[in-house]
């Protein structure tokens, strides 16, 4: 199982999480589109030409939208993005029958491409732009009574069940928040089966939570967008079935009053479910983008870069998480231009990455590697849930290779008095940030096939891998301490075969 999961992180690493959401809703397009020719799907509504061409119109006017609006404003256009959203829309509208139904879905796409940037602070959309180009859709129409088209979220169907699942499924698993995606899920399918059964038996009910409800489509795609999420995990999990009560609203309120409860002009709370929690999110997180100025870069080891910036405004993180670095303009390659490293700093007036670089880079980490004192690249985000329990505990730290840079950053905050860190490495030059862990007093075991000039205190033990008989050898009571786990996803798994109740952090195709 572990090296399934190993490889699957592999093969889904190779590329970024938009490169992911936009195979998956391509490939459930595709699908649909087949089972359109097929008179799988209602003929009366879906039939491949009207399918095609709303597609077609939705992807120009969000792309459009975007290329111009950033260009106007000097910002930073994501075409792939502008993609996602126009495949979501498409999944959420009846394709149109006539140049009526086109204008209105070119006048969709133009709404939620102009939200991006819009509706945004500092750079960062607040919103998910799907959602929003939806809602405003519906307020025009109510502003101004033209009869605009409603969503139907057609995404939700019977034939289309599995494909979604396995495509949510990857998408949650890629960015780490399967089980978000499952507290949505089991609140907001248990709420709409509870809602209906009111006035339809059991059987009825849990089919149509199931297949008629949009719940594993949203959870999925729309839920797990990395931009609009809270940085904590506990803060997504509430969210989460925040946005289950309000998914649900109308099902639930008919139980519960007698009569379903409406949000104003919103028949359908899929949208404002989304949008809520959206909000929610930005308030709790690092509002907006941070410019970062480069200070200066230092070589670690023979592949490991440690850069440091100056903050443009505070960046608020706590040691342990990580925030993404946009080098648009500068690194791009087939994975992006944005990427999560691990803050190796403690919290204060500058920050630290470490980056290792192998000898055939991506264009990505060549351009960072790259970057002078006074360029200036930006923060996106800051998030993650590695951190430290509040109450002192002995702790257990096992790292391999770059997974060092999370205990760094918390080794420099916190309190070692009681804190053992197990550090594999593959060579005697490869031990990174030497003197700042020597500097904290820690304990430090490091696992190598050969000895390094160690500090004083240290201890080496001779192996190619961390393994249980290290752990019994080294920190005999390390079944006792609170453990944490951070290194390439091999290691880390094959770790949590000895140390089941491990948290863990690790580097997946970056």
């Amino acid at each position: 199982m572990r090296t399934a999961l190993t490889r699957l992180d592999a093969l889904l690493g190779r590329g970024t999480m938009y490169r992911l959401v936009t195979i998956v809703l391509a490939v459930l397009a595709v699908y649909s589109i087949a089972l359109a020719a097929l008179e799988e799907l209602d003929p009366g509504i879906f039939s491949v030409g009207p399918m095609l061409l709303s597609l077609v119109v939705l992807v120009a006017s969000t792309a459009a939208t975007s290329v111009v609006l950033g260009r106007a404003l000097r910002t930073r256009v994501h075409v792939e993005s502008s993609v996602i959203t126009a495949l979501i829309l498409w999944f959420l509208y009846w394709p149109a029958q006539d140049a009526a139904g086109y204008g209105w879905l070119a006048l969709l796409g133009l709404l939620a491409g102009a939200s991006k940037f819009v509706l945004a602070w500092r750079g960062r959309h607040v919103l998910n732009p799907a959602a929003a180009g939806a809602v405003l859709l519906l307020l025009v129409g109510e502003v101004t009574g033209w009869g605009v088209p409603s969503t139907t979220w057609w995404a939700a169907s019977e034939p289309l069940f599995w494909p979604v699942v396995v495509g949510a499924l990857l998408i949650l698993h890629r960015t780490r928040r399967l089980p978000m995606g499952l507290v949505f899920v089991v609140v907001a399918a248990a709420l709409s089966i509870w809602g209906l059964m009111a006035f339809s038996p059991f059987s009825d009910a849990w089919q149509f939570a199931l297949y008629s409800s949009p719940i594993v489509f949203f959870a999925g795609v729309m839920l797990s967008e990395p931009l609009t999420l809270s940085p904590r995990r506990w803060q997504q999990l509430v969210l989460a079935a925040a946005a289950a009560v309000l998914f649900t609203w109308p099902l639930w309120t008919q139980r519960a009053f007698n009569e379903a409860v409406v949000l104003g002009p919103f028949e359908s709370t899929y949208e404002i479910a989304l949008l809520a929690v959206n909000l929610v999110a930005f308030l709790l997180g690092q509002r907006g983008g941070v410019r970062l100025d480069v200070v200066d870069k230092r070589k670690l080891t023979p592949d490991v870069w440690e850069l440091r910036f100056h903050p443009q405004r505070p960046l608020r993180f706590r040691p342990g998480q990580y925030l993404e670095l946009d080098l648009t303009g500068r690194g791009n390659d087939r994975r992006g231009t944005r990427r999560a490293f691990s803050i190796s700093s403690a919290p204060g007036d500058e920050v630290t990455v470490a980056v290792r670089v192998p000898e055939r880079p991506s264009a990505f980490k060549q351009a960072l590697v790259g970057l002078d004192e006074g360029d200036v690249v930006r923060a996106t985000s800051v998030s993650g849930d590695f951190t430290w329990p509040r109450a002192s505990r002995p702790m257990l730290l096992v790292a391999g290779g770059i997974g060092i840079t999370p205990f760094v950053s918390q080794l420099r905050h916190h309190d070692c008095d009681d804190v053992v860190l197990v550090y594999g490495v593959t060579g005697p030059d490869d031990v990174a940030y030497r003197d700042e862990l020597a500097a904290t007093g820690a304990r430090v075991v490091v696992v190598s096939p050969q000895r390094p000039d160690l500090p004083e205190g240290w201890t080496w033990a001779e192996g190619s891998f961390v393994t249980a008989e290290v752990l019994d050898e080294h920190v005999p009571d390390h079944r006792d301490r609170v453990a944490y786990v951070s290194g390439p996803p091999a290691m880390v798994h094959a770790v949590r075969r000895f140390v089941p109740r491990a948290r863990t952090d690790y580097f997946s195709g970056y």
